[in-house]
Parts: C-alpha cells; sequence; structure tokens
C-alpha cells in the first residue's frame, strides 16, 4: 500500500460521502487515476440514469482512450452483474481498459448474492487490489441497506 493508494483511497471514500442513499442502491465512490493524476471522479447517482461511481467517472471522460493503463480506485467491488439491466462497471472498466482496480470493500451479498466484478476484472487482465483499513469508511455510507 503506497501514500498514494492511501491517497486516492481517502478521495473515493469523501465521494461516497456525497451520494444521496436510496433503499435499493450503494453509496459508492470512486476515483480513476493515471500517472498520478485525476482524470475524473465520480460517485453513486451523480449523473443521470441510475449510475454507479465508476461508471460517472467514464461518463466525464472526454475521450474513453484516456482511461487506457489507468488505475481506478473504489470503496467496494465493482459491479458484474446490475439488477437494473444497465452495463456492469466489471464491464465498462474492461471495456475502457484500466489497468488496475483498487477497492476498499467486497460488494456485500444485500443485493446480489455473490459480486463476479473482481473475478470478471482478474479473467480480463485487470490487476485487481483490496486495500486492507479502509473498510469500515467504505461501509459508512451504506448503513441504510447493509
Amino acid at each position: 500500500m503506497s501514500a498514494s493508494d492511501i491517497r486516492f483511497m481517502e478521495m473515493a471514500i469523501s465521494q461516497a460521502q456525497r451520494s444521496e442513499p436510496v433503499p435499493s442502491a450503494y453509496c459508492v465512490g470512486a476515483v480513476l487515476v493515471k500517472d498520478n493524476k485525476v482524470l475524473a471522479t465520480g460517485y453513486s447517482r451523480e449523473l443521470p440514469g441510475n449510475t454507479h461511481a465508476e461508471e460517472c467517472c467514464l461518463l466525464k471522460l472526454s475521450n474513453m482512450a484516456v482511461a487506457e493503463g489507468a488505475t481506478i480506485y473504489t470503496t467496494m467491488e465493482p459491479c458484474g452483474e446490475r439488477l437494473s439491466g444497465n452495463t456492469p462497471c466489471a464491464h465498462r472498466l474492461v471495456d475502457a481498459k484500466v489497468a488496475r482496480v483498487v477497492m476498499g470493500v467486497k460488494e456485500p451479498p444485500s443485493f446480489i448474492a455473490e459480486c463476479q466484478g473482481s473475478a470478471l476484472l482478474r479473467d480480463n487482465g485487470i490487476t485487481v487490489d483490496y486495500l486492507a483499513g479502509f473498510e469500515e469508511a467504505c461501509l459508512a455510507p451504506n448503513k441504510h441497506v447493509i
């Protein structure tokens, strides 16, 4: 765990705290980083269309190609399945060709019995790192559903 990993995860946590709690979804924050520079930030439902944090980061890019080789810090495991029918975040990250995903917690089983996001990312050559020590802070915005 590097100092920059800690700094960017703390930024993701602050993004998650901006999410409006709703009974049917988590409050997640994300920060997309490349060459130690923030490309975009996002949080659950920030943009119209029942958007997830990672999705918001990608939607804010003027050119999706800049995400190639980037790292995304997210407070919760990127979804591998969405009950809404929208494209899961793990698939979006694969399509964007990010190199690394750093997450604070695995997705709890409140909505999907077992999240397959991490497995899908790894199966597609993306490094997935779990940043220990941030569990409480990452779960705090989700007390309404956990």
